[in-house]
């Protein structure tokens, strides 16, 4: 079953995407040193939401009002009951594109977001959403869109177009059993020595990563109706009808060109004076498969006065112990080794610091950063965000409203817990943002929450209840005493390493 092409035969995954986040994208601008008109109280929209966690979390952890579609009923049922556990006026519609393009009870936005859901929509789904951002959204207004991209894409496209034609024509089932079947089936034209898969032999390490994946997120991934990737000059080309103008990656690293383009590409690039065009070219350089972009509506750069003077006072804080720090960096050209004579003084700093929350002056006037450049402690404030290091924050008065929405969210998610797997992120009211607590540490923080005194032993409970073990290095635990043996040193580790964190960004239980 699908509507306007879209699966909706099986719900997506429950997912949260940091870089919908208003505060990640005021600071993706200002990585990219442009301007905007967002303010910390936005009227957001949310485009094809899926499950809904993004924009509850969103929702729960800023101030603002939150708008926020799907035509698929199953995960607007979803999304429902996550925004009521916020206990924030989130409006939520079960339309789609086209159908909210006409409606006239819209405020006027100054965010409007959609991750993924371009790739997968008919042309005139796109049209719609280019309406809605041209009807809709603010001059100053930032408009993030994500989507799959050629040519990093290109090889693999009839790889997707056979498995989708199998699908469709020839397998019998649901949509997860005939994609697995898809799936096999090319596998075996593959073995059967196919020649455009000998031309391109990397498609049999894709075609194994695609088995190993969670089906929900390939059927929607791959067995679409509609499944366009698009080149980056396609879409800024299609979305300068709505006044959108390319500011930005909203993955900070990207932002930073020490980190993003490759050193062969530079004499290339600095000969290219078109923005979309050195983009589109870049693309080629780094082979890119998704991007995760700005677009504002009316582009503004600020000048050096203004950058110095906003950079000096965004403030970050801690998502991890300073003492792991890491010493490389994940990139779009590869790892990156980060100097650990700037970026360790700058952790020392942050974690000395009241709250371990600081602003960018305050860095530069610490003792631990006096030998290191305001530009250089800022960059490597961008890269240990990118890396999942620090946070982001707007400020650290966080409203009472927010902390209330936030640990509603967070009691609910934990709760679903005990029968639910999905939900992985939870809702920092500090950070405006969310932060990846896995399936067993919800069990943990649902059970120090509800006073339990064994807690290895009631997240047990729950592990057997669903007949579920732990695995270990790959084996599955066998039995009740090892498991919670595993269980116990799982919990040591949590409350010594994981939980002061958590307690830190606001996420309960607090002491």
């Amino acid at each position: 079953m699908s509507a306007n092409g879209y699966i909706s035969e099986v719900d997506y995954l429950y997912g949260y995407y940091p870089e919908t986040s208003p505060v990640r994208l005021r600071l993706a601008l200002l990585a990219s040193g442009v301007g905007h008109s967002v303010g910390t109280a936005p009227n957001y929209l949310e485009l094809g939401f899926g499950q809904g966690l993004s924009l509850s979390i969103n929702a729960a952890t800023n101030d603002g009002n939150f708008y926020g579609t799907d035509f698929n009923p199953a995960q607007v049922a979803n999304a429902l009951e996550l925004a009521q556990a916020t206990g924030k006026p989130i409006r939520i519609f079960e339309d789609s594109f086209e159908q909210l393009a006409e409606r006239v009870d819209l405020p006027q936005f100054d965010i409007i977001a959609l991750h993924g859901i371009w790739s997968w929509v008919s042309d005139e789904s796109r049209r719609a959403i280019v309406r809605i951002a041209r009807d809709r959204l603010k001059p100053g207004g930032i408009f993030y869109i994500s989507y799959n991209v050629t040519p990093g894409w290109s090889p693999a496209m009839p790889l997707r177009h056979l498995m989708a034609e199998y699908s469709k024509r020839a397998a019998t089932g649901g949509i997860l059993e005939r994609a697995q079947k898809a799936i096999d089936f090319v596998d075996q034209v593959m073995d059967s020595g196919a020649a455009y898969f000998a031309t391109h032999p990397q498609l049999k390490a894709r075609l194994d990563q695609i088995r190993k994946q969670d089906m929900h997120y390939v059927a929607h991934e791959y067995f679409n109706a509609e499944w366009e990737p698009m080149a980056f000059s396609k879409v800024a080309d299609i979305l300068s009808d709505a006044k959108l103008s390319f500011a930005g990656s909203a993955n900070v690293l990207d932002n930073i060109p020490a980190l993003s383009v490759p050193s062969s590409a530079t004499e290339v690039l600095s000969e290219i004076t078109d923005p979309i065009l050195r983009e589109t070219t870049l693309d080629y350089f780094v082979n890119r498969q998704f991007r995760r972009d700005i677009f504002v509506k009316g582009l503004r750069r600020l000048d050096g006065h203004q950058l110095r003077a906003t950079v000096s006072q965004q403030q970050f804080t801690l998502l991890a112990n300073a003492a792991d720090c890491p010493s490389t960096v994940g990139t779009s050209v590869g790892d990156a080794e980060l100097k650990q004579d700037i970026y360790a003084p700058v952790i020392a700093a942050i974690d000395a610091a009241d709250s371990k929350t600081c602003s960018v002056e305050q860095l530069a006037q610490a003792e631990a950063c006096q030998n290191i450049d305001f530009w250089q402690i800022w960059e490597s404030l961008l890269v240990l965000t990118g890396a999942g290091t620090i946070a982001p924050l707007d400020s650290r008065d966080v409203e009472a409203g927010r902390t209330d929405a936030a640990n509603s969210l967070n009691k609910f998610i934990c709760a679903k817990s005990e029968s639910l797997s999905g939900m992985q992120f939870l809702a920092s009211p500090l950070i405006g943002s969310a932060v990846s607590v896995s399936w067993i540490d919800q069990i943990f923080i649902k059970a120090l929450s509800d006073g339990v005194d064994d807690v290895p032993s009631r997240a047990w409970d729950i592990l057997s209840a669903q007949g579920k073990r732990l695995i270990v290095e790959g084996n599955e635990l066998p039995d009740k005493a090892t498991n919670i043996a595993e269980l116990q040193r799982l919990f040591k580790d949590f409350e010594r390493a994981r939980l002061p964190i958590l307690r830190s960004l606001g996420i309960f239980p607090q002491k």
